[in-house]
């Protein structure tokens, strides 16, 4: 399995994966581990379609297995310069940050985007991505993949939800396009501006909890 002379048949494979909006995490991590015992082969364009395709399977934890397997020596950007201090208070990034974010490697890049879905700044993450579209290149139906993970999001967090804000989430979306991922998901605008979810204490299932205790008859 993690025999070098499979890595370029891998290394194909996971280009079929990305124009073809298949995915297979296994065969994907099997690459990333040829990459740790075999340095000299490491590909970046190959681990970034990797990590993008990981991505695209939130909310499972494909992405954090897939980013703990890379060496950190691929990770450090040229720059060599921390990200702290990305996202300031409004959720937005600032100009210089993206300013950098553009001279950084292409890992770090869509590390970076990860860490924005992982801890729902989702508007940041658009306007980091449009920044970057470049990663993109050769992945089919990401975006998508991306608002559907956010539409999971938005089901299991709100009851109602501006309509203004939830076309942000997604993307800027236009109103042809917000009525379609509506429709999908069953939400309607109960009035103007404003976007029934569903009914989160109807979604809350009790679980009861039986204990069993021996007391010693001594």
């Amino acid at each position: 399995r993690y025999n070098p002379e499979n890595l370029a048949t891998l290394e194909r494979y996971v280009e079929t994966q990305a124009k073809e909006g298949a995915y297979d995490l296994e065969a994907n991590l099997a690459v990333l581990k040829l990459y740790q015992f075999n340095p000299a082969f490491f590909q970046t364009t190959v681990t970034a379609q990797i990590l993008l395709k990981a991505l695209t399977n939130l909310p499972h934890t494909d992405f954090t297995l897939c980013k703990c397997m890379i060496d950190q020596a691929h990770v450090s950007c040229r720059a060599g310069r921390g990200v702290g201090g990305r996202v300031g208070t409004l959720g937005k990034v600032s100009v210089a940050f993206l300013t950098l974010l553009r001279w950084e490697t292409p890992i770090r890049q869509i590390l970076y985007l990860g860490e924005l879905l992982e801890t729902c700044h989702f508007q940041s993450f658009w306007q980091a991505l449009d920044e970057n579209m470049e990663l993109l290149d050769g992945i089919t139906g990401f975006e998508d993949s991306v608002r559907k993970f956010i539409c999971h999001v938005v089901g299991i967090t709100y009851q109602h939800i501006d309509r203004w804000l939830l076309a942000e989430m997604l993307g800027d979306l236009s109103d042809a396009q917000l009525k379609v991922w509506m429709s999908k998901y069953g939400w309607t605008e109960t009035e103007p501006g404003k976007i029934f979810i569903c009914n989160q204490e109807e979604s809350i299932k009790p679980k009861n909890i039986v204990e069993k205790i021996d007391f010693d008859s001594g």
